[in-house]
């Protein structure tokens, strides 16, 4: 008999977890007190939420989902916003959330919320455990529900006293959900379909999505692509899935990506989407698309075929299984007439003069992502920078990690932190606004404290940029509400923390502190000087 605190502490080590990330309050002190006897490293937050990005960090790096744990009431109720964005990107984190005792459960007592009401809309599913006994079981679920079929966040809420139950332990072996049975493989008669499809088809396209790296397929996509020579464009999740200078990428498409991505969309006559739900930033106006375009559409969820977009051929399938199918049938396609169109539009393209008194973010980054090492992990926050980062740090065998769906401001020190951790000999650089970067600054402590050698490029401007650059265009430039006047001296702040950090101020001083920064072996933090004006254009 032990006690089901250390039961949960005895899963967690079953399904081989490594790290965690929290912060403790009393009515998950007893896990924690069961904790503190595991070899599981406890990495101790400074908000709830960022336990949570931290936590996405790590399983995306890893493929495999991660923990993070919270307490009852406030606790748990910053956890939110973290679970709401894995659920919206497909991320699989399992999330523990100490509650109240049962017996006061629904009196409104100290520090009590329904944490499985107010996550209902963005967790795969939740448990409240009623009885300490079926803690390995739910466990177990919790692990296969969150990492298998289309992966998303799983919500344990454990009542303190039953974390202090005696209970029988033994770990299952396996999991029978009878209402739980994903489809991987491809429909034989669909897998048919397509390949005709495809060699009927004179300007076929590939869209790849975030689904990809959730099935693990790069290998199988960049096969699929080389094999029939069809050129590939990405959604935001889909990025890095190509190497930015493989022949066959042309971009990121949407009303953020590349002139040729867009114009590779508009142009095919058959749109092969796999593992996208084309949101309405990636396709703007989808009906123009299903009239003018054959659309093929792969995805492992059922729920998301024909959501936004009319598919001609709907296929359900992991994307591993279904493009090896693919790949043992389909044959090189004439595409060179198609390609060589695609080129020379790109070719035509003119460049937007630099910046000359502040630093050009753009020319910044492709700077910054030439020297740095081709395993970089670059982790891009939500605003301007994130459309920088998209467009113009060019990823090789590395990941490019961001909000996408949600579009989180403040998820990308703590992201970061996460995937260093589960990657400590990749390179994780971190892009974000100043903006940004005042949701998530109590992380520093985190990277001290841990010793998590992350390096930070902070784009400064004093404005909530892209809102700014939405009143612009949009609102006559009547600018409200987005001046970050009172912003700290972040190099001042930095070095407070002791981490080494300098102010890049135009141009000419970017070559050498990106020599200095990506030399360094510690965290560092880069202050990039941007004009209030510049675009995302």
């Amino acid at each position: 008999m032990i006690k089901a605190a250390e039961a949960m502490v005895k899963c967690l080590e079953n399904e081989g977890i490594k790290v965690v990330f929290g912060y403790p309050g009393a009515a998950i002190c007893p896990f924690y007190d069961e904790l503190s006897h595991s070899d599981i490293k406890h990495i101790l937050v400074r908000h709830e939420a960022n336990g949570g990005h931290s936590a996405s960090g790590y399983a995306r790096i890893t493929g495999k989902p991660a923990v993070c744990i919270a307490t009852s009431g406030p606790g748990a109720t910053n956890l939110l916003t973290a679970i709401a964005t894995a659920y919206m990107d497909s991320v699989p984190i399992i999330c523990i959330t100490g509650q109240v005792c049962s017996d006061q459960i629904g009196c409104d007592v100290f520090q009590e919320a329904d944490i499985t009401g107010a996550a209902e809309p963005f967790v795969k599913y939740s448990y409240l455990v009623k009885n300490a006994q079926d803690i390995p079981r739910i466990f177990k679920e919790a692990f296969h529900i969150a990492g298998t079929g289309r992966p998303g966040p799983v919500l344990i809420d454990v009542p303190m006293d039953v974390q202090q139950t005696m209970i029988d332990f033994e770990y299952p072996e396996t999991v029978s959900l009878r209402s739980y049975k994903p489809s991987a493989k491809g429909n034989a008669l669909q897998i048919k379909k397509v390949a005709e499809a495809i060699k009927a088809a004179e300007k076929p396209l590939i869209c790849a999505g975030g689904g990809i790296f959730l099935a693990h397929a790069e290998k199988e996509i960049k096969e699929f692509a080389e094999l029939t020579g069809i050129p590939v464009v990405s959604t935001m999740m889909g990025l890095s899935v190509f190497p930015t200078d493989h022949p066959l990428y042309f971009g990121m498409i949407g009303m953020h990506g590349v002139k040729t991505a867009n114009h590779a969309v508009g142009d095919c006559d058959l749109m092969i989407l796999i593992g996208a739900r084309v949101g309405d930033r990636a396709v703007k106006s989808p009906s123009w698309l299903e009239e003018n375009t054959k659309i093929i559409h792969i995805d492992i969820d059922p729920a998301e075929i024909g959501k936004n977009i009319h598919a001609d051929i709907p296929l359900v399938g992991d994307c591993k299984c279904v493009l090896a199918q693919l790949n043992e049938i389909m044959e090189k396609q004439n595409t060179e007439p198609w390609l060589s169109h695609l080129r020379e539009y790109r070719s035509n393209i003119p460049e937007k003069p630099a910046e000359k008194v502040f630093t050009d973010p753009k020319g910044f980054l492709k700077k910054l992502s030439e020297a740095a090492p081709d395993n970089t992990v670059a982790v891009a926050d939500v605003g301007q920078n994130q459309i920088w980062a998209c467009n113009n740090f060019k990823i090789r065998n590395g990941r490019f990690l961001t909000s996408g769906g949600m579009g989180t401001m403040g998820y990308s020190v703590p992201c970061a932190v996460g995937a260093k951790l589960a990657d400590p000999s990749a390179e994780v650089i971190v892009i974000c606004g100043d903006g940004s970067f005042q949701m998530q600054m109590m992380e520093l402590a985190t990277i001290c404290q841990y010793d998590v050698p992350v390096k930070i490029v902070l784009m400064r401007n004093e404005y909530l940029g892209m809102v700014r650059e939405l009143q612009t265009r949009a609102y006559n430039d009547n600018r409200i509400a987005v001046s970050l006047g009172g912003d700290p001296d972040f190099v001042a702040l930095a070095k407070a923390y002791g981490i080494s950090a300098e102010r890049v101020e135009n141009n000419e001083q970017a070559d050498e502190a990106i020599k200095r920064f990506l030399a360094s072996d510690k965290p560092y933090l880069l202050e990039v000087m941007v004009n209030e004006t510049e675009s995302t254009l």
